[in-house]
């Protein structure tokens, strides 16, 4: 089993997100996921996202996107059901840490 890695949204709740292994089925499930760096001094989130089916992978084209700039990004998820809840955890997310692929993507 993979390690999880902890993130503390703006609001001071911690989520846990799992490495998701690209090339291993991924579950039918709404999920959070993000795309970071993981760098010996902690992970650096470089974009926030979610989705209602984790195994349509819509993570992909953003770690392909990704991968242009931080070549060892890895996406890491964490499974939610509740639209409202994912929603509400990437947009606390992007407000902690301000991913920069979240943030051209308002420009």
């Amino acid at each position: 089993m993979s390690r999880q890695i902890e993130f503390a949204g703006k609001s001071g709740a911690r989520y846990r997100y799992t490495p998701l292994e690209e090339d291993r089925f991924a579950p039918p499930a709404g999920a959070n996921f993000v795309i970071a760096e993981l760098k010996p001094d902690g992970p650096s989130i470089v974009y926030a996202g979610e989705t209602d089916n984790l195994a349509n992978q819509a993570w992909r084209a953003a770690l392909e996107e990704a991968r242009k700039t931080y070549a060892q990004a890895k996406v890491l998820m964490r499974l939610n059901v509740t639209r409202a809840i994912r929603e509400a955890e990437r947009a606390d997310l992007i407000e902690q840490y301000q991913p920069p692929m979240n943030q051209s993507l308002r420009n």
